[in-house]
């Protein structure tokens, strides 16, 4: 196995939120509350810094619009109030110290303009320096039953094959409009897929015809679980993509560039063994409260 080793993890979290509007208008999204694991109630991006932190990542970076710099360091960075500090357990004041110690291993980044999801990465490309690194998305958490979390899965694909490696997930023809798509020839059945092409909201006659992958149920794909870990190459496509105007629907978006990268760069396809929550959209977020803890506790 190969000793180069998956450093850092990126978190952009620079989006406006507008499919939870109005109350993205008070509340960043990455802000909302759920009820992680462990009982608590925390702010979703301290879930998904969790899940990267304790899958062995030592730098954590996230991506925020310039006026949320002093929300986001304000949560990890800075103690609470005095007379908030008092009024804490025992145990939640532990907890306290504990937030800030986690602060100590994260670095918070600008995109000044919000010019999608792929620009938003490519704000990152200083601070990555030539070194491969997990994504994450800022509005996903994850549960799994098995003994590794869904990112220490990730990683540890990554160091077996020192390739870029795309999280999949089985997703049925009612969502696939809602999702990244890839399809490819299984290395490994029902766990390691070479991708041929990457697809970003297919339509379900696009899919049905370009997208299917031997073995599965009609009108089930495979589409992007929400983690990445990819070769510092994405921020050369990106780079290009946005000298050269190129957008999709108006936005620099990551997935034309994952296509491109991986007809430059061997890219596997891995089927987690988890689920992803979705705390993008009101029903889906709902959805998430209901489920996420007790999934976590299984």
């Amino acid at each position: 196995m190969s000793q180069k080793k998956v450093r850092k993890a990126l978190i952009p979290a620079a989006g406006f939120g507008t499919r939870l509007f109005p109350a993205t208008k008070i509340v960043k999204k990455e802000l909302f509350p759920i009820i992680d694991r462990d009982g608590r109630a925390k702010p979703i991006i301290m879930a998904i810094v969790e899940e990267a932190i304790n899958a062995g990542i030592e730098e954590v970076g996230i991506v925020v619009q310039p006026e949320d710099r002093e929300l986001f360091t304000d949560l990890f960075k800075a103690p609470p109030k005095p007379e908030l500090f008092k009024k804490l357990s025992p145990e939640n004041q532990k907890y306290s110290q504990y937030l800030q110690d986690l602060g100590k291993q994260i670095t918070i980044l600008i995109q000044t303009e919000q010019e999608g999801y792929g620009h938003a990465v490519y704000c990152a490309k200083d601070w990555v320096d030539q070194e491969s690194f997990l994504l994450l998305l800022g509005d996903h958490v994850y549960t799994t039953n098995t003994e590794r979390s869904c990112a220490k899965q990730m990683l540890d694909v990554y160091q077996q094959f020192e390739q870029n490696i795309i999280g999949l997930t089985i997703m049925s023809a009612e969502i696939i409009h809602k999702a990244g798509c890839v399809t490819g020839v299984w290395q490994q059945p029902n766990s390691l897929l070479k991708i041929t092409e990457i697809y970003e909201k297919p339509s379900l006659e696009y899919a049905r015809q370009n997208l299917k992958v031997n073995g599965m149920k009609k009108d089930e794909f495979l589409g992007v679980f929400g983690m990445y870990i990819l070769e510092s190459k994405i921020f050369d496509l990106l780079e290009e993509d946005i000298n050269h105007n190129y957008r999709f629907k108006g936005e620099f978006q990551l997935t034309t560039c994952l296509d491109k990268l991986r007809q430059e760069q061997a890219t596997l396809g891995y089927l987690v063994q988890g689920q992803y929550f979705d705390t993008g959209m009101p029903l889906f977020y709902r959805q998430t409260m209901i489920d996420f803890y007790q999934n976590s506790k299984n």
